[in-house]
């Protein structure tokens, strides 16, 4: 499933996917890639999601970037821009993207008031779901069919290695990832224990620089 997916795990939160008709980056931040994206993805506003400077190196004339109206509103070019705040869907030709939510719980880095967002990427006939920054929510059980999730697993500011895992348990996806670690917060020890618990197939993704 993962072999047959052109997904790369840019570090962090990043990553990218190329699909038979675009080049999609979730979150970029302190990136290496330079390839131009078709469509740029934002789920909230914090630096290291959020990272204007990471958005200029990979933007192109007609790049649409679909972001939180917060993150809209703080950047500026020659670019189409697509507002998008949980409950609501894009499509994008053949790529569609559902925004939903992603919050805490039990601390008040991400509060749901913000709207801010996970999203669910259909491309070529699969799901793909990153969370965004999120604790494990009761919204995570309308999840449904998903191919890829990616989890964040560092605790602190989002779910822990242990509640990822519950929510991968209850999502059920065709593969888990881990991400959220290795940079701000988070170890490979938090992804290796996600992978322990979890009843679903996992795969640590290596950084792809």
């Amino acid at each position: 499933m993962l072999d047959n997916t052109n997904l790369k795990w840019l570090g962090h939160a990043s990553f990218k996917i190329t699909s038979s008709s675009s080049v999609i980056y979730i979150d970029p931040f302190k990136i290496n890639e330079s390839e131009p994206a078709d469509i740029i993805i934002i789920t909230h506003a914090h630096f290291d999601h959020f990272s204007p400077e990471d958005i200029f190196k990979i933007a192109k004339q007609n790049t649409v970037i679909v972001a939180t109206p917060d993150c809209a509103a703080k950047i500026s070019g020659n670019y189409i821009f697509k507002k998008i705040i949980a409950g609501q869907n894009i499509s994008l030709g053949n790529i569609k993207i559902e925004a939903v939510p992603a919050y805490n719980t039990n601390k008040s880095f991400h509060p749901k008031g913000n709207s801010w967002i996970g999203v669910i990427i259909t491309a070529d006939g699969k799901r793909v779901y990153h969370a965004g920054d999120t604790d494990f929510i009761s919204e995570m059980k309308q999840l449904k069919n998903i191919d890829i999730a990616l989890l964040p697993v560092s605790g602190t500011y989002v779910m822990t290695a242990e509640e990822a895992a519950m929510a991968a348990n209850l999502i059920m996806p065709k593969v888990a990832v881990p991400m959220h670690y290795g940079s701000i917060v988070g170890t490979e020890n938090d992804a290796a224990r996600f992978k322990e618990l979890c009843r679903c197939r996992v795969e640590i993704m290596r950084r792809s620089d």
